[in-house]
């Protein structure tokens, strides 16, 4: 994983530079770009521990969940079909919850269970029209 300050985002491919957002032949690509509020994520972290105490070592960052985007201040819809919107130009149909994986539990003992509740995990959008973001860039939901 690769923290960015600005990216492309396209229909086509996703987050440049991430092959799990293009969009094969035939393919839909209901999992082209995950998102990820901050909130929910320290809300996980907060209902475990790890290495039998406080966090026994440096605390997981938000980008162990794996997730292209990070946002703060800002609930998601907790339903599919609604519209995040980026920057100027950017917008991300919402098409399901992201569930999280059993890699999880290598990042720290409890984190898949702990990201299960609420849609802690995220979610996950298909590209409706391409877009470049970058850091600090307005969000909007709309219906």
């Amino acid at each position: 994983m690769e923290e960015l300050r600005s990216v492309a985002v396209t229909t086509a491919a996703g987050v440049q530079g991430d092959f799990r957002g293009v969009v094969r032949p035939g393919g839909k690509g209901r999992r082209q770009i995950s998102l990820l509020e901050i909130e929910s994520w320290q809300a996980a972290l907060a209902g475990i521990e790890i290495c039998g105490g406080l966090f026994g070592f440096e605390t997981p960052a938000w980008h162990a969940r794996r997730a292209n985007l990070l946002v703060e201040g800002l609930r998601f819809p907790r339903e599919t079909g609604y519209v995040i919107a980026i920057g100027h130009s950017l917008r991300i149909v919402v098409t399901m919850e992201c569930d999280p994986c059993s890699r999880m539990e290598d990042v720290a003992q409890g984190l898949k269970g702990a990201l299960l509740p609420d849609w802690r995990g995220g979610l996950l959008g298909t590209v409706l029209e391409d877009g470049h973001i970058a850091l600090g860039d307005e969000i909007r939901i709309e219906r």
